[in-house]
């Protein structure tokens, strides 16, 4: 059988009834969703069936409610599929705050501590930086080393301007001050690059300016306890795989701060054989990007009932 690895979306993932089908169809996952509300004394599974996308995208209640939504995946998964993680994967990654759901559902970290640690970065990524001043871009059409020089360039003065996604080739995304930001999008187009995209978001992550939040987020991990992961996770910050809880717990930390290396992410994974990646929550994002950086992998995404049915049939 091939290796796979089990892959985990980010922000930007989410969308209103997203989950609902799981809920409708399987008890194990209206107990993933009751669990997740439970932990954090809100209806945050109604917001995701059926509110209004603008509450839904906000940054505390987006990261909590993806994580769900993957996590009920995975439990459906091995409990009425009768399918262990362990079986199934091989390797587990998530694309930032998807780190932490990867890790829940390797048996890292248990739901509610997720949710809650998923709902204080949220809180803590929005007040780091006050709204307006800071903003992302993707830059398409160059790789990242030209991106990361002209980062360094339309950093002017105290004005950040750093890589934060490495996402594909020619798929990367910068984050920092506003200024600095527009800068860079103005130098990738003088240096060849197809395009610039300023992303929809309300803070910049993945960036020096985000240190306050690292610092709310070494102490909010510091109280919860991490186990061994079932399989080993391929860490956003060192592209390596990982199974020490205190290394976790630290790597945790650098990611508030940190590039998401996804691109070499993904490659490690492939240099370990893995040949299947399969996409675990909420859209499609991930899959694609599987493509992108090499054409030669395969990957599947489960976003509901009929999707896992499909899984587990090709097991």
């Amino acid at each position: 059988m091939p290796k796979r690895a089990f892959i985990f979306p980010g922000q930007g993932s989410q969308q209103v009834g997203m989950g609902r089908e799981l809920a409708e169809a399987f008890q194990t996952a209206r107990l993933v969703f009751e669990e997740l509300d439970d932990a954090l004394e809100q209806r945050l599974s109604r917001l995701m069936f059926e509110g209004s996308e603008s509450d839904l995208t906000l940054t505390e209640n987006a990261q909590p409610a993806l994580m769900a939504v993957s996590l009920a995946t995975v439990r459906v998964i091995e409990r009425d599929g009768g399918k262990p993680l362990s079986e199934v994967a091989d390797f587990v990654a998530g694309h930032s705050l998807g780190e932490y759901s990867a890790l829940a559902a390797a048996g890292s970290l248990e739901l509610g501590d997720a949710a809650r640690l998923l709902r204080r970065r949220g809180q803590a990524m929005q007040q780091a930086v006050p709204v307006g001043v800071g903003a992302m871009a993707a830059i398409l059409g160059l790789d990242l080393e030209a991106v990361r020089q002209v980062a360094e360039e339309a950093s002017v003065g105290t004005e950040v301007c750093v890589p934060a996604n490495d996402n594909a080739p020619g798929q990367v995304v910068v984050s920092g001050d506003k200024a600095a930001v527009e800068r860079a999008v103005a130098l990738a187009a003088e240096r060849g690059g197809k395009r610039s995209v300023m992303l929809p978001v309300s803070a910049p992550f993945h960036c020096p300016l985000m240190a306050p939040a690292a610092d709310v987020m070494a102490e909010a991990l510091a109280a919860v306890t991490l186990a061994p992961p079932q399989v080993p996770l391929v860490a956003n910050v060192t592209a390596q795989a990982v199974q020490d809880p205190e290394t976790l717990r630290r790597l945790l930390v650098e990611q508030v701060t940190g590039m998401v290396r996804w691109r070499e992410s993904v490659e490690t994974m492939r240099d370990a054989e893995v040949e299947l990646f399969v996409e675990c929550g909420a859209g499609k994002v991930l899959t694609g990007l599987t493509r992108r950086i090499d054409r030669s992998l395969a990957g599947t995404a489960i976003n509901g009932p009929a999707d896992i049915e499909a899984f587990l049939d090709s097991l």
